[in-house]
């Protein structure tokens, strides 16, 4: 039998880790000022912060599981230099399409990365979510190692105001899709305007009890 590769075995240690609560366990997550709270969001003020993402199709409930391989497998040492970072929350789940327009400044990376031109989205892109995993603070963009796998693409978050939902239980989509509709509610009674797709982040392990996972809503809303 063919031994499997340094690279796959990182990778795979790196996902047995991770679905094992390592993330369950980091403390790290961007930085941001509390502007407001009220029965239905937290308003907040983010810093800029950098993450690795990946984009992937498939069902709502079940993309994380090969975003989480790859993602993992990077953090974990498959990079340009064999860099090992920590790993810090939360992980971040949005409509692939939002990526194009409404994403921050991004790092090139050497190998070429497949784009869809803006305004090309059709139907057949319903199923593709991006999935990303927030970086250390201590790697500015141009300081992070070089992903090895093409498909992972690295960028800074800019600065800029976001309404968030809080909810723990289930991870399902039907669960999320009743905060996001009580969430976007909540924002058009009280005259603050969404200036992107909501963004779906988990903060623990898929092992997690559901009553104490940290779950949240993420919508950046206009100035």
């Amino acid at each position: 039998m063919t031994r499997p590769t340094t690279r796959t075995a990182r990778a795979l240690l790196g996902t047995v880790l991770l679905l094992s609560g390592a993330f369950a366990m980091a403390t790290e997550e961007p930085q941001y000022q509390i502007l407001r709270t009220t029965e239905d969001y937290e308003l907040r003020l983010y810093d800029p912060y950098r993450v690795a993402e990946v984009e992937v199709r498939g069902d709502f409930e079940k993309v994380g599981s090969e975003a989480f391989r790859i993602l993992a497998g990077y953090i974990f040492g498959d990079n340009r230099g064999e860099t090992k970072m920590a790993m810090t929350a939360p992980v971040s789940q949005r409509p692939a399409e939002t990526t194009r327009e409404q994403a921050g400044t991004r790092l090139e990376m050497t190998a070429p990365v497949s784009q869809r031109p803006a305004g090309t989205e059709s139907d057949s892109d319903s199923d593709a979510y991006v999935i990303s995993f927030v970086m250390p603070q201590s790697f500015s963009l141009d300081a992070l190692p070089r992903p090895n796998n093409p498909r992972i693409r690295l960028r800074e978050e800019p600065a800029g105001r976001v309404a968030a939902r809080r909810y723990s239980g289930s991870w399902s989509e039907s669960r999320y899709r009743e905060e996001e509709r009580h969430l976007l509610e909540a924002l058009r009674r009280d005259g603050l305007q969404p200036r992107g797709t909501p963004i779906y982040a988990r903060y623990n392990s898929p092992f997690s009890l559901p009553m104490l996972r940290r779950n949240e809503i993420l919508v950046p809303v206009a100035d």
